[in-house]
C-alpha cells in the first residue's frame, strides 16, 4: 500500500483509509475487528471514526459504539496503537441533537468530546482530530442545491473559528492530538482558518474530509486549488456514492439492505432519474474495460492531484477486500476519457 504525506504534518499515511461508520449497526464488534486485522495486513494503517458513528441511523442508544469496538481492539493488541494513524472526529452542532444536546463547538464541548473520545478509543492521544462540522452549518449531503451562507456575522465566525484553533493548540501542547483537520467545510472556511493560524501562530489545518465521488465533484475546482496550493491533504468520504457505484443499484435495482436505503441516509434526495443513468453509465464503462465499477471509482479518486487519501467503507470482508484491491487499479487514458465523457453528461446526478 502507498503511503502519502498528510498535509504538511510529517506523518504518512496509506492512501486508502478505513472508515468505520458501520460499526455497531451494520456490522458486529467481532466483523470490525476482523476488518481492522486484515486491513492491517494489507498496509491500510490509517483509519478514521468518529464519536458519534455507527450511522444508518445514528442515535443515543449508539452514540460512542464504534469508538468503543476501536478500542477494544487496541486493548487486545498491544504495541500496535503505534502501527495506526488514528483519526477521529467531534459531532458539531448540525446534525447530532443527541449529543451534547446539539451544543455548538466552543472550547469547554471541543475538550470534552476529545476526553470522551479518547476514553472510549482506549488510547492517549489522537494523531488526527477533525471537526465534523463547522458551527455555522453546511452544504453536504446534498444540501447544495438550497445552500445559503449562514446570516452570522463575519467578525462573530472568525472569532467562533479563532477560540477553536487556540483550544486545539493547547490539547497538541497537552500532547492529547497530534494535528488537527476538519470535515464537510467550505473554502471560505477552510482559508479563514488558515489565516487565522498564520496570523496568530495556532495550529494548522491538516486535512479536509468532505465527500467526492464520481457521482459528486463539487470539490472541483475550487477546493481543489485551494488543498493543492495551501497543502492541506483532500480526504473523500463516500468515494462510492454510498454504495451507489457498486452495481447493487444497477438497472434500477432497490435492494433493501442498501446504505442510501436506510434511515438516516438521504437516499429520497439521491434517487434521482440523472442519478440512475449516471450509475449505469459508469458500471457500463466498466464492465466494457474488464473493471470492478466500485474499484474504477476508488481508484479514480486516487488519480486526483489533491487527494491524499481515500476512505472506504465495508459490510462485509469480500467488500473489505475489493475496495482495497483498488489500490493497485491502473485506469487507462481510454477509462479516464470515458469517465469525463459521463461526467459531462451528468455532472451533478444527486
Amino acid at each position: 500500500m502507498r503511503q502519502r504525506p498528510l498535509g504538511q504534518t510529517g506523518l504518512m499515511v496509506s492512501e486508502l483509509c478505513l472508515g468505520t461508520m458501520t460499526w455497531g449497526t451494520q456490522n458486529t464488534e467481532a466483523e470490525a475487528h476482523a476488518q481492522m486485522d486484515y486491513a492491517l495486513t494489507q498496509g491500510v494503517t490509517f483509519w478514521d471514526t468518529a464519536e458519534m458513528y455507527p450511522t444508518n441511523p445514528t442515535s443515543a442508544a449508539t452514540y460512542g459504539t464504534t469508538e468503543k469496538m476501536i478500542g477494544t481492539w487496541l486493548a487486545a493488541n498491544p504495541g500496535k496503537r503505534e502501527q495506526v494513524v488514528l483519526a477521529s472526529k467531534m459531532a458539531g452542532p448540525v446534525r447530532a441533537k443527541h449529543i451534547r444536546e446539539g451544543s455548538a463547538i466552543t472550547p469547554t464541548t471541543l475538550r470534552a468530546a476529545l476526553e470522551s473520545s479518547l476514553q472510549r478509543l482506549q488510547t492517549d492521544y489522537l494523531d488526527l482530530y477533525q471537526i465534523h462540522w463547522p458551527n455555522r452549518g453546511d452544504y453536504h449531503w446534498s444540501k447544495y442545491w438550497q445552500y445559503e451562507p449562514s446570516a452570522l456575522p463575519t467578525d462573530a465566525v472568525k472569532d467562533d473559528l479563532r477560540a477553536m484553533l487556540e483550544t486545539l493548540g493547547t490539547l497538541i501542547q497537552e500532547g492529547k492530538i497530534r494535528h488537527f483537520g476538519i470535515s464537510n467545510e467550505s473554502c471560505w472556511g477552510t482559508m479563514t482558518l488558515l489565516q487565522l493560524a498564520d496570523q496568530h501562530g495556532l495550529p494548522r489545518v491538516a486535512s479536509i474530509q468532505n465527500e467526492y465521488s464520481l457521482l459528486c465533484r463539487i470539490a472541483e475546482p475550487d477546493l481543489q486549488e485551494v488543498c493543492m496550493r495551501e497543502k492541506v491533504s483532500f480526504l473523500p468520504w463516500s468515494p462510492l456514492g454510498g454504495g451507489l457505484l457498486s452495481e447493487k443499484y444497477y438497472g434500477g435495482a432497490r435492494p433493501s439492505n442498501g446504505r442510501v436505503m436506510l434511515p438516516g441516509y438521504s437516499g429520497p434526495q439521491r434517487m434521482t432519474a440523472q442519478m440512475q443513468l449516471a450509475v449505469d453509465a459508469y458500471t457500463d464503462l466498466a464492465r466494457a474495460h474488464g473493471l470492478d465499477v466500485s474499484q474504477m471509482a476508488l481508484a479514480f479518486t486516487l488519480t486526483r492531484p489533491f487527494v491524499t487519501s481515500t476512505i472506504i467503507g465495508a459490510t462485509s470482508m469480500d467488500q473489505l477486500k475489493t475496495d482495497i484491491a483498488a489500490a493497485d487499479v491502473v485506469l487507462s487514458a481510454e477509462v479516464l476519457a470515458g469517465i469525463e465523457g459521463i461526467r459531462r453528461q451528468w455532472p451533478m446526478p444527486y
